[in-house]
């Protein structure tokens, strides 16, 4: 890695990754030189999935790309900004109303490390009504979502929820 590679974060839980997800993360490598998709630990949230889980699900499902790493993280996406010398935050949007959350988000971030921006990707149109809750839904009631996540996702969600193929 030279000094000039620049670097951006994608931060999120994951819980679990979407095929949105892996859009908007590879979208933006054809913005960044390396994204680091940081899945990260909120003691204060219920994930259905745990770290370890959710750091092999998408581990797998970014392996074969070679601009993207995984990492776990816990704390301020603004200081991880700082420690990796990240030059941006991506954050995915589907529709104006994630945009006032984010908007936030992306202020109090600026303020706290004034050398890294965040850059909003829309999400692709057939993706703009997933997230992570309607897949664990679908999953849970034996909804039909195969080709919304990667095929570690669908494994992973079939033992959770004991699903027989």
């Amino acid at each position: 890695m030279t000094d000039n590679t620049r670097t951006a974060i994608y931060p999120g839980s994951f819980d679990p990754v979407t095929n949105g997800h892996v859009d908007i993360a590879q979208r933006a490598t054809n913005i960044f030189d390396r994204v680091i998709v940081a899945v990260s630990h909120n003691p204060q949230k219920q994930y259905l999935f745990t770290e370890e889980e959710r750091l092999q699900m998408t581990r797998e499902t970014f392996r074969e790309n070679g601009k993207i790493s995984v990492i776990n993280f816990s704390g301020l996406v603004a200081n991880l900004a700082r420690d990796r010398k990240a030059v941006a935050i991506v954050r995915g949007l589907r529709a104006v109303s994630d945009f006032e959350a984010e908007f936030q988000l992306a202020l109090m971030n600026r303020k706290m490390n004034r050398n890294v921006e965040t850059v909003f990707l829309m999400t692709s149109f057939k993706y703009v009504y997933l997230s992570s809750s309607i897949i664990k839904d679908a999953a849970q009631h034996h909804g039909k979502y195969e080709d919304l996540v990667p095929p570690i996702v669908m494994k992973m969600l079939k033992q959770k929820y004991q699903v027989k193929d």
